[in-house]
C-alpha cells in the first residue's frame, strides 16, 4: 500500500541475522497522523521490521539489511544519516517498559534532550511531553522519584513520554501491552489513538482485537518456508478484518492458525 504523502517508507527492505534472512523483500509505507498495525504470528518478521525503521536492528551481532528505508526522502541506512539523529525522529517504545533505573522520573523524561537546553526549557518540555503521555496529573508532585517507583503502565507511560520529549515525527512501538495488566491496556489504546492526531505510529501487536480498535491501517506479515518473513497483504483495517485480499490473512484474523 503506497501512501504518496507518507513520512516513512520501505522498498525491497530485507533483514538478516548472519546468514539468515528473517525479513525478505517488504515493501511499504506508513501514512501520516494515523496508526499503522504490523501483524502476524511469532516469527514472522514483525519486530525485526520494526527495529529495521531506526536501525536498532543493526545493534544484534550479525545484523545488517538490504533495501530501503527512507525517512522523508532520506535513506536512513546512508554513511551521512546520524543514528543519534534518527533515533530521536523515529522513536520507540519497547515491549515491556524500559526507564532508566538509576534516574528520577523527571530525568527519564528530559535525558535525550541535549544538556545546552536550559533547565526551564527542560522543565517545560517535561511537562509537555508527561501531558501528551496522559502521565503528568499522576507524577506532577513527585518528579524527583526514582522511575522504577511507578507501577507497570505509568512506566510504560514514562516511556512513551521520554520519546515524545525530543518531539519525533514517526513513533515505534514493539507490542507495548503485552505486559500490562487490562487497565492499563486500555491507558495506553486511548493514548495512541490521541497521539496518532500528531504523530505516525506503527504498532507491532499479537492482538487481533488491539489492532482493530487502535489503526487505521494494518500490515499481515508471514514466514515463508525458509522462515524469512514477508509480506501477505496491506490495507485499511477495516478492510483487512472484513474482506481481506489474501485467504492467509483471513485464516490468521478468524484464529485458523497463528
Amino acid at each position: 500500500m503506497n501512501h504518496p504523502d507518507a513520512p516513512l517508507k520501505v522498498e525491497d527492505l530485507s533483514a538478516f541475522y548472519g546468514d539468515m534472512r528473517a525479513v525478505a523483500d517488504v515493501s511499504m509505507s506508513f501514512a501520516p497522523r494515523n496508526v499503522t498495525a504490523l501483524m502476524g504470528p511469532s516469527g514472522c518478521g514483525k519486530t525485526t521490521l520494526l527495529r529495521c525503521l531506526n536501525r536498532i536492528h543493526e545493534i544484534a551481532p550479525g545484523a545488517r539489511t538490504e533495501g530501503t528505508v527512507l525517512l522523508d526522502g532520506e535513506d536512513v541506512y546512508d554513511s551521512e544519516m546520524s543514528v543519534i539523529e534518527l533515533r530521536r525522529r523515529v522513536g520507540m517504545v519497547f515491549q515491556r517498559p524500559n526507564p532508566f533505573p538509576t534516574m528520577s522520573i523527571f530525568g527519564n523524561v528530559v535525558s535525550g534532550l541535549s544538556r545546552s537546553v536550559p533547565k526551564n526549557d527542560k522543565a517545560a518540555a517535561a511537562e509537555k511531553a508527561l501531558r501528551s503521555a496522559a502521565l503528568w496529573d499522576e507524577v506532577k508532585d513527585k518528579l524527583g522519584r526514582p522511575a522504577t517507583a511507578l507501577s507497570g503502565g505509568q512506566q510504560q507511560r514514562l516511556c512513551i513520554a521520554r520519546a515524545l520529549a525530543v518531539e519525533p515525527e514517526v513513533l515505534l512501538m514493539d507490542e507495548p501491552t503485552s505486559s500490562l495488566d487490562p487497565i492499563s491496556t486500555l491507558s495506553i489504546e486511548e493514548l495512541m489513538t490521541k497521539l496518532a492526531e500528531h504523530y505516525t505510529i506503527v504498532v507491532v501487536t499479537h492482538n487481533m482485537q488491539q489492532a482493530a480498535r487502535v489503526s487505521r491501517y494494518a500490515a499481515f506479515m508471514l514466514a515463508d518456508e525458509t522462515r524469512a518473513g514477508r509480506l501477505v497483504e496491506m490495507d485499511e483495517t477495516s478492510k483487512m478484518f472484513t474482506k481481506p485480499s489474501d485467504r492467509r490473512t483471513e485464516d490468521y484474523i478468524t484464529g485458523r492458525f497463528g
